[in-house]
């Protein structure tokens, strides 16, 4: 019969509780990730289903990109030191304003290309999230790479702006999905390593925090299969 020490015991249970508060963690990380997405579907439709307002966000666009850039960067940097509350506020507001950018998707993309690359973003993330989630491997070896590549997309496309090369394009997207796909599972691992090491003052906006990341992810993910799998009208 095997017999247990009482520090074996106190270290069993801190570590079924560890596992259960990172459980607990991830579970809010994803109920904000789906919120943020809803928010941001729903709004694309209500704006793309109006034409005047389609219009005004056409006017608009580039402030709105901007505003778009502005607000991440600041909800990335401040969501961490701010109350839950606001850092919902601030997460909010971002999926709208890209829902509103998003909208002008439906006069580029046909519907049901950009319903289809929906749900397959959505599996494809489900899965590697997953991946993230159960594998044994650290993924961390992987930062290097996935960091490198999301800055040469960046730099690629801001020369595609003045190229407008279809190749180009094309390699970008390829490219992008791999990166975003990796992004997927090494923010997953990433997410829940962490939790362990949060400060009791920053867990308030943690789940949002987190949210942010996988949202960012998921969008991107999407963006770079529509470019790929998507009917232009």
């Amino acid at each position: 019969m095997a017999w247990q020490t009482p520090g074996s015991v106190v270290s069993t249970n801190q570590q079924i509780l560890s596992d259960e508060a990172t459980r607990t963690y991830m579970g809010a990380v994803y109920r904000w990730m789906v919120a943020g997405l809803a928010i941001t579907g729903v709004t694309a439709v209500a704006v793309a289903s109006n034409a005047a307002l389609q219009q005004a966000v056409l006017g608009l666009y580039l402030p709105l990109i901007i505003g778009e850039l502005l607000l991440v960067v600041a909800l990335s940097f401040l969501a961490p030191k701010v109350s839950a509350p606001i850092a919902a506020l601030m997460f909010t507001g971002y999926a709208f304003m890209t829902g509103l950018t998003f909208s002008v998707l439906f006069l580029v993309y046909s519907l049901g290309s950009i319903g289809s690359t929906f749900f397959i973003t959505a599996g494809a993330f489900g899965a590697l999230s997953i991946y993230g989630t159960v594998t044994k491997k650290n993924l961390s070896g992987w930062s290097t790479f996935l960091f490198m590549g999301l800055f040469g997309i960046i730099l690629a496309g801001i020369v595609n702006i003045f190229l407008a090369s279809s190749a180009l394009s094309f390699v970008i997207a390829c490219a992008g999905v791999l990166v975003f796909a990796g992004l997927t599972a090494y923010d997953t691992q990433k997410l829940r390593a962490h939790h362990a090491n949060m400060g009791h003052k920053s867990r308030g906006s943690a789940a949002i925090t987190g949210a942010l990341i996988l949202y960012l992810d998921f969008i991107n993910l999407f963006l770079m299969l529509l470019r790929l799998l998507g009917n232009r009208r």
